[in-house]
């Protein structure tokens, strides 16, 4: 398991090198980058996250995390995503987006808040999987929002970036859900992260 890095580390606000060659090392990245996220309880991990500058993702959609999260098609008819399947793509790109979808969420990289953000409800992105072959994959609902996030991360964007005022911003605590900033709401939620 690898250390996930949070906010205020260099490497997440940097964009990730594109990868050259999917070899047994890159297999090995996409491994840890699993089980890292799996004793994290994450949905989705983005190799700068673990401070690898590559552009690799992980998503694991399981049942309970996403009900309505992906469109019911044969995986041989157009690439869809399903419940249960680990995703793993190597420098991926949305190449189209549908909808809007506004809603919370978290990121392992920014422990303990979790925000309302604005996201296209359906997206197709392409990459190459573990090996090193093309694939074109389309996600709804919160698969879409999960490609976004983590392709976001390999651009050095946090989903503290995205939020559209500071009152979006809530950490989480015992008592539930407390709003992270409190004034008037003047300042940019751009220039104001969590501690």
């Amino acid at each position: 398991m690898k250390e996930i890095l949070t906010s205020e580390h260099p490497v997440l606000r940097q964009k990730a090198k594109k990868v050259k060659r999917v070899d047994a090392s890159i297999q090995k990245l996409i491994d840890d980058m699993f089980e890292s996220m799996h004793v994290a309880s994450g949905v989705g991990l983005a190799a700068n996250q673990i401070g690898v500058s590559a552009r690799v993702l992980v998503i694991e959609m399981t049942k309970e995390n996403t009900e309505d999260a992906v469109e019911a098609q044969p995986r041989e008819k157009g690439g869809v995503a399903y419940s249960g399947e680990q995703i793993a793509l190597v420098n991926p790109g949305i190449v189209k987006m549908e909808g809007e979808q506004f809603g919370e969420e978290g990121c392992l990289s920014v422990p303990g808040y979790v925000g309302m953000v604005r996201r296209a409800m359906k997206v197709t992105v392409k990459g190459l999987n573990r090996k090193g072959k093309e694939v074109k994959l389309t996600g709804e609902g919160l698969l879409a929002r999960a490609f976004q996030h983590e392709v976001d991360h390999l651009n050095g964007i946090l989903f503290t970036d995205r939020l559209e005022k500071p009152e979006d911003l809530y950490r989480v605590t015992e008592e539930g859900r407390v709003p992270a900033f409190q004034g008037d709401g003047t300042q940019s939620a751009k220039k104001k992260e969590p501690a």
